[in-house]
């Protein structure tokens, strides 16, 4: 089984007038081709639109999506929490809305599968009526990964 992933962002910026925004979007493709090429990678959503605000069928017109599937939990760990990623999501207070829901997900899919926006959308909508299950889950239900617990933020 493979590890698919939903990360979902709202701006609180306006992402098409406001220099704060430059932050994130100056290292969008910096980032998602660190993550394509890091060990454990099998495959991300990628649309040259979707980057842009408006253009995801989850959350409205200000929220970014990020779907992505890796071979296990540790590699998709390590990428997140000890690279370059990491100093990205330090700073995610400065452009995007902490949310009142569920804002990653996580779910196992045999290898090969390629999860769809609408799948991922079903697993978000479950983790936040459910809390953590086989169905869909956070970190904390991954006892054999802890770095989210020394180094999260925000």
């Amino acid at each position: 089984m493979h590890l698919a992933e939903l990360n979902i962002s709202k701006w609180k910026v306006d992402p098409d007038a406001d220099p704060v925004a430059r932050g994130f979007l100056d290292n969008i493709e910096r980032i998602n081709g660190l993550a394509e090429r890091s060990d454990g990678f099998v495959w991300r959503l990628k649309d040259e639109n979707r980057d842009k605000a408006g253009n995801t069928p989850i959350g409205g017109p200000l929220v970014l999506v990020t779907l992505s599937v890796w071979e296990d939990a540790e590699k998709l760990e390590h990428f997140v929490w000890n690279t370059v990623h990491k100093r990205i999501y330090q700073q995610k207070h400065k452009w995007f809305e902490l949310m009142d829901s569920h804002h990653f997900a996580m779910w196992w899919v045999d290898e090969g599968h390629r999860p769809t926006l609408e799948e991922a959308r079903v697993r978000l909508d479950h983790l936040d009526e459910h809390g953590d299950s086989d169905f869909a889950f956070g970190w904390s239900h991954l006892p054999h990964v802890k770095l989210w617990q020394q180094q999260r933020c925000a």
